[in-house]
């Protein structure tokens, strides 16, 4: 069903990174810095994976995606959602439901055997596709996924993510570049800000984890030279 709420940006996401919290999916550690896929450190990780094991928290937000996709883009705007291998097919599934359109998903490479197939569902030429993911970065990951789909001869413009790091500069104009409009619920700077409400951390890492938001690259090349 489509979801009629329609909450402020602002209070989504509020409440995103209150939920990410409160499910422990929100990780920071300055003494012990995480490994990035990158090999780079980072005082920060998100798993937003754990959101399919919370029921009544996954609904919410895939309410929060579902209407922020539409307030943005329009609500006739797709034709198919797409989800990326593997943790954007829980939720391209959820938000297709809402919207009451067919769901696809993007494998990473093609299938190593039989059609060789990237795109598994029906996707056919002219539709016009929305690609689902749990977060982004830097942008990077969701350019082949793009990629894969218009081969097909669909259009894809739209990316929606519950997660966006919102610290490196260049991901709205790498998507931009290649013609996709993010849409996201919360990024880091909502759970920082939620988190030092909360208290759910110690000040001194929340402030390490600031000085890291502030400067990323700067922070990770220092840390990465130990």
């Amino acid at each position: 069903m489509i979801p009629s709420a329609y909450p402020a940006q602002d209070e989504i996401a509020r409440l995103t990174a209150r939920m990410l919290l409160e499910i422990g999916a929100v990780h920071f550690n300055a003494d012990k810095p995480f490994i990035l896929a990158s090999g780079l450190p980072s005082p920060t990780y998100i798993d937003c994976r754990k959101l399919i094991s919370y029921p009544r928290i996954r609904s919410t937000l895939m309410d929060f995606l579902t209407i922020t996709v539409m307030r943005n883009a329009g609500l006739e705007a797709f034709d198919n959602i797409a989800g990326g291998e593997t943790a954007g097919i829980p939720f391209s599934a959820l938000v297709a439901e809402r919207m009451a359109l067919p769901m696809t998903y993007v494998r990473k490479k093609p299938k190593g055997y039989g059609r060789g197939a990237r795109i598994e569902g029906e996707m056919s030429e002219g539709q016009r596709v929305l690609l689902v993911e749990d977060l982004t970065t830097d942008g990077g990951s969701k350019i082949s996924f793009v990629d894969a789909i218009r081969e097909t001869g669909a259009t894809c413009d739209h990316t929606a993510v519950i997660f966006y790091y919102g610290i490196f500069p260049d991901t709205l104009k790498t998507l931009g570049d290649h013609g996709v409009t993010l849409h996201h619920l919360c990024t880091w700077w909502d759970v920082l800000a939620e988190a030092r409400r909360q208290d759910a951390f110690t000040s001194e890492t929340l402030t390490e984890v600031e000085a890291f938001l502030k400067a990323p690259r700067a922070w990770q090349e220092t840390r990465a030279e130990h």
